[in-house]
């Protein structure tokens, strides 16, 4: 264990104390979000980001030395294991590596080599192999294995069958395979050809090539796409005459030797019929694998960001699923999500009675008073637009409206949870229900669909999905946990993410509130049923309880600490009673003045942690999205024909990817903001610019209206 502990602080750039200790927490069954929040003395203050890479690495090491033990024992089982083998395999660092020692030992098909093996050949093959033979005649050697009874029936044949026994073995040598994957890897040019006559979206690569070690990731998994599509071949190119030399260089002992001709037509054949295919596949899914991490990385971080936008409180809100021949789904919901009323309007084909379908919406407006209205960006989206704008010009409160993503809203409404939740609306209706309600709290909602579903990334569906879905899962967690759930309002879907509590939980959750009424406080948590003592340790912090007897009961403090912090209060005289009734300002002010290190050590907290419990005393119960910049709302509609180069125009960032930015600017279309045209200095990626949910300020490059496309740039404003 000290050796991963040793491995894992060296990786992540911290003391080993640190890493045993987040070990140890993580071993009796802590969360990455209780633990980055309230263990920070434990960690020395690691956050979720860094304990998620942690945990990885950990996973990674601990499975690596499960495979290092199995092949030890798989090995001696077979009669071959020595000190010299233990201390290779103990000393690999990668899985590839390990893999690549254990490759002569895996039991194998049958191959030329072991069907020549069979046939008593291996003893010539090791004359070969030893390159010591200064005189004689190879054929003649060789035609002393002729045996007709194991089917060796000419020199030629035995010869042939040890050239196969040495080739095999040098392609199962681990230290020649590491050299020419290397080699591969730095010197190899990825060479894709696809059919010029054949039109596709890939046609930028029919005619492509780039150097391995160059290639940046999303271009690889397009290529993928595209040679999994039909439409690309692609292979790795080598310099075969620098790759031979490399090899003789290594195998070649003697060339003085009678069989020095026969070693060199043997490395051709090893290279050419078994090293390349396998290192060419090794170093393409290595290419596909680093790519893969990098898109679930982007989504990750992109899925973070459109998580914490800020939510739209106490608003009545009207979503409108735009549709063409069954018109425009209609729902409006309270400032709570609650829905008010629904129905159907007709505006967005020629047939439709467009006059009738303002007039439905108009009276929706007035008698349910509301504020704005969120427009799914799907289908027949510019044509509601249209109708909208044009309606609230007529109203005269003032009414807004804005372009809500519908990413994932079918999928939602379609699903066993949209039916539970509104069995007594169609699928549609559902859907516009979502549209409003993410306008209102983004994370609550989106916390129902799958996070694939909700298209903030690239090529999300071509990578590995077991791996995306367990990161994604942990970006969900850390944004839920860093917000905070009220506890009288959440729905399963979104308890279900708070730290130690499973789905069962969630639901017995949500049972006990329908049966007893509202939760009056943290504490009565523990007679929900299947909530013990240590998922109460794990969720009451990241829980909320608005209007509980006990104020904390509402902050980011832990049950844990309110005996100090109450203490600290008393300190600087002040009561709970104070906190509840926001008599701050005096506090505010000394809070700025305390000696923390001397609080610290009266009260016997953790200075991070007291750090915390301060910041919580400057603003109790505080929703950290409520800093975050809120969506543009609109009264107007655009065409992208109005656009013209040189218009300043304000967005919202859709989407970030390693190429550039998208940025919606009201016309329905999204602009790409080239990752060139982001910033006036180097950019190395996007994410160091935007991030999806920033307001920002473009620049209309270009519009081509035939094809949709608008680019756009932040440099120079």
């Amino acid at each position: 264990m000290q050796d991963i502990i040793v491995t894992l602080a060296k990786n992540l750039g911290v003391r080993e104390k640190q890493v045993e200790d987040t070990i140890a927490l993580l071993d009796e069954g802590n969360t990455v979000p209780f633990i980055a929040r309230y263990r920070k003395e434990v960690t020395g203050g690691l956050d979720d980001i860094k304990l998620r890479e942690l945990l990885d690495q950990l996973t990674y090491l601990r499975n690596m030395k499960a495979r290092r033990e199995e092949i030890i024992r798989l090995i001696d089982e077979q009669g071959k294991l020595n000190q010299e083998l233990v201390d290779r395999i103990n000393g690999a660092v990668t899985m590839t590596e390990l893999e690549d020692i254990y490759r002569p030992y895996r039991p194998k098909r049958r191959t030329r080599a072991t069907i020549a093996r069979e046939k008593g050949l291996e003893p010539l093959a090791d004359l070969l192999l030893a390159q010591e033979l200064m005189e004689g005649d190879v054929m003649e050697i060789s035609a002393s294995y002729i045996d007709l009874e194991k089917e060796v029936t000419t020199a030629e044949e035995a010869l042939e069958g040890a050239m196969d026994i040495v080739a095999e073995i040098l392609s199962d040598d681990a230290d020649l395979r590491k050299a020419i994957r290397e080699y591969t890897f730095d010197h190899g040019i990825l060479e894709v050809r696809g059919d010029p006559e054949e039109q596709s979206v890939y046609e930028m690569y029919y005619e492509y090539s780039e150097a391995v070690k160059r290639i940046v990731p999303h271009r690889i998994l397009a290529i993928n796409r595209g040679e999994k599509e039909g439409f690309l071949s692609v292979r790795i190119v080598v310099d075969e005459q620098d790759m031979m030399s490399l090899i003789e260089g290594r195998v070649v002992t003697n060339k003085n030797s009678i069989v020095f001709p026969n070693i060199q037509v043997i490395i051709a054949d090893s290279y050419k019929r078994l090293i390349a295919p396998s290192i060419e596949r090794e170093i393409r899914s290595h290419l596909t694998e680093v790519a893969e991490e990098q898109a679930i990385k982007v989504f990750g971080e992109n899925l973070k960001n459109l998580l914490l936008q800020s939510p739209i409180k106490d608003r009545i809100v009207m979503g409108l699923d735009p549709g063409y021949r069954t018109g425009n789904k209609v729902a409006v919901v309270d400032g709570t999500g609650k829905v008010l009323d629904t129905g159907v309007a007709y505006m967005t084909l020629p047939h439709h009675d467009i006059d009738k379908a303002k007039e439905y919406l108009r009276h929706l407006i007035v008698k349910h008073h509301v504020n704005i209205i969120a427009i799914g960006n799907g289908t027949a989206s510019k044509e509601t637009e249209i109708v909208v704008a044009d309606l609230l010009k007529e109203i005269d409160s003032q009414v807004y409206y804005t372009i809500v993503n519908e990413a994932g809203a079918s999928v939602y409404s379609a699903s066993a949870l949209g039916s539970e939740e509104f069995p007594e609306f169609d699928v549609a209706l559902r859907s516009a229900i979502s549209i409003a309600r993410r306008l209102q709290d983004p994370l609550a909602e989106l916390v129902k669909i799958d996070p694939k579903a909700i298209g903030v990334g690239q090529y999300q569906h071509d990578v590995n999905q077991k791996r995306m879905a367990e990161t994604l899962q942990g970006v969900v967690e850390d944004c839920v946990n860093s917000v905070g759930v009220d506890l009288n309002t959440a729905s399963p879907s979104l308890l279900q993410y708070v730290s130690g509590i499973s789905k069962t939980v969630s639901k017995n959750i949500v049972a006990y509130r329908v049966e007893n009424g509202r939760f009056t406080s943290r504490k009565e948590l523990l007679k929900v049923s299947k909530l013990g003592a240590k998922t109460f340790e794990q969720c009451a912090g990241f829980l909320r309880v608005p209007g509980a007897a006990n104020i904390l009961d509402n902050t980011a403090v832990h049950p844990e600490s309110y005996e100090a912090t109450v203490k600290l209060l008393e300190l600087k005289g002040y009561s709970l009673e104070d906190l509840s009734q926001e008599n701050l300002k005096e506090l505010q002010k000394e809070i700025e003045e305390w000696n923390v290190k001397e609080l610290s050590s009266t009260l016997g907290l953790g200075i991070p942690t007291l750090n915390d419990i301060i910041e919580e005393l400057k603003k109790p119960g505080r929703d950290p999205r409520d800093e975050l910049p809120q969506p543009i709302l609109r009264s107007d509609v655009m065409d992208i024909n109005d656009l013209k180069p040189d218009m300043i125009l304000t967005g919202t960032v859709r989407n970030v990817v390693d190429f550039g930015a998208f940025v919606d600017i009201g016309v329905h279309q999204d602009g790409l903001v080239h990752i060139s045209q982001l910033a006036d200095s180097y950019v190395k990626h996007p994410m160091d610019i935007v991030q999806v949910g920033d307001i920002v300020k473009v620049r209309v490059l270009s519009v081509d209206a035939e094809r949709g496309r608008i680019s756009l740039s932040m440099r120079d404003i």
